[in-house]
């Protein structure tokens, strides 16, 4: 848009109009009584989510100077592999065997979906590629812990927000300052304003969903999501904008290989949920499908019952150990 290529300022914008739109809510007499108890509690947590999304903007930024589109958005498919392993340590959240075949089909899907037929990256592109992927699935994964522990999804974002600002500053300052200033800023005006308040209105509202989402499923089970809308996008774009040409042999293979993976993910976790083996993550998949008004009743409330990640349990099948919601009970607030 305009000619705007600046990611990282953008992302330091993103944050702090999440901040300052946040603050007046959080300043209110009910939330003061919350934040000593939580910053107390969970500060290494909320600093490790801050970090971790720098990292990942970051790192992700870099490594494209050094190699292909197409190649990044091959290694970044696996984040739904990376962060279910990580989540084994970090949440406890041990998938079962079909659950781990389903999300090796939906990457190996993806991965042939995004890929133009050519591979081209310096090795030190790859590396970089790759921390930002690892970082993006710590951020996931954290981030589930975090809100296994009666932490609401505002807060998360409210106290992550200057964290990860305040470490994606000097990148900016280093990488984008003297271009943004120099050449973009004299030359475009008031549309940088219209570009930034209408980018952060939508990044909030995206990373209160996102978050949501999280809290609600899994870090797992938010990271599928993703993959499947970028086989999404890729179908949209085929069916509505004509780009038929575009669309390959190996691109519709991986497509349908994604979406066969994302439909037996779904499966087992829809066994799980009706037979009693799988966690207290499952049900609430379940039931956020049956009931989507709880997202919104439930935006300020870190009380969730059982759901994901509550006790331990988790979307991991075989070793969560919370026990389940009813699926026609609303969720206690």
């Amino acid at each position: 848009m305009y000619g705007f290529k600046f990611p990282l300022l953008l992302t330091c914008c993103h944050m702090l109009f999440s901040f300052l739109a946040l603050l007046p809510f959080m300043l209110s007499q009910a939330m003061m009584a919350k934040h000593a108890d939580s910053l107390r509690r969970q500060w290494r947590g909320f600093v490790a989510i801050g970090l971790f999304m720098a990292l990942n903007i970051s790192l992700n930024n870099s490594s494209l100077v050094e190699m292909t589109l197409s190649l990044n958005q091959v290694i970044r498919a696996s984040i739904p592999v990376f962060t279910c392993l990580l989540a084994i340590g970090i949440e406890g959240k041990v998938p079962t065997r079909g659950e781990a075949a389903a999300l090796l089909i939906l990457t190996s899907g993806v991965m042939l979906a995004v890929w133009d037929g050519a591979v081209a990256g310096s090795p030190r592109g790859i590396l970089l590629c790759l921390a930002g992927t690892v970082s993006n699935a710590l951020m996931m994964t954290t981030s589930g812990k975090v809100l296994s522990e009666k932490v609401d999804v505002l807060r998360l974002t409210f106290y992550t927000a200057p964290i990860s600002m305040a470490a994606l500053t000097p990148f900016f300052l280093a990488r984008e300052y003297s271009r943004f200033t120099q050449d973009y800023m004299p030359a475009h005006g008031a549309d940088v304003y219209t570009i930034v308040l209408a980018t952060s209105a939508v990044a909030l509202s995206y990373n209160v969903v996102h978050s949501l989402m999280i809290q609600q499923t899994s870090a797992v089970t938010t990271t599928v999501l993703g993959e499947v809308k970028i086989v999404g996008l890729m179908v949209l774009s085929y069916a509505l904008l004509g780009e038929s040409k575009a669309f390959t042999p190996t691109m519709t293979a991986g497509c349908l290989t994604a979406v066969g993976g994302f439909c037996l993910y779904s499966h087992f976790k829809l066994v799980a949920a009706g037979g009693g083996s799988g966690s207290g993550a499952v049900g609430a998949d379940v039931q956020l499908a049956r009931q989507p008004s709880e997202w919104i009743a439930r935006l300020g409330s870190p009380e969730r019952g059982s759901g994901a990640g509550g006790g331990g349990g988790g979307a991991g099948g075989a070793g969560g150990a919370g026990e389940r919601v009813p699926l026609r009970k609303p969720m206690e607030k």
